[in-house]
């Protein structure tokens, strides 16, 4: 079994910075894709960013590609996203998700339990 963790959320105000964590822990034999989805009230929820074996990146939109950056440390199983020039918009809940095999033959998505972001003055 594999576990994520999110940390990181909280409130801020608009044009405020915050960094998320995600922390991949469990029956680990490698990480492929890990990835940061959001969901506000009401919504779907909506890709934010994703990132691959070797550093491909991929952003929701241009907005988010300006204002977000995705970074893993794979040493320490780890994704995170660093979030500036937040909107109230951009608040959500953060899930992060990561495509993990726990051997040579089981691969598949798993999903954290989300960190709250909230934007307000």
């Amino acid at each position: 079994q594999v576990t994520l963790m999110e940390s990181g959320g909280g409130m801020v105000q608009p044009g405020g910075s915050l960094r998320l964590s995600c922390v991949a822990s469990g029956n680990i034999f490698a990480i492929y894709f890990m990835g940061w989805y959001r969901q506000s009230p009401g919504k779907q929820r909506e890709l934010v960013a994703t990132i691959y074996t070797g550093g491909r990146t991929n952003y929701r939109d241009d907005s988010m590609r300006d204002r977000f950056t995705i970074s893993r440390d794979d040493a320490k199983d780890t994704v995170y996203l660093q979030m500036s020039n937040l909107k109230p918009e951009d608040t959500a809940v953060y899930f992060c998700t990561a495509d993990v095999a726990t051997s040579r033959w089981e691969r598949r998505d798993y999903w954290g339990q989300g960190t709250q972001v909230t934007v307000s003055s």
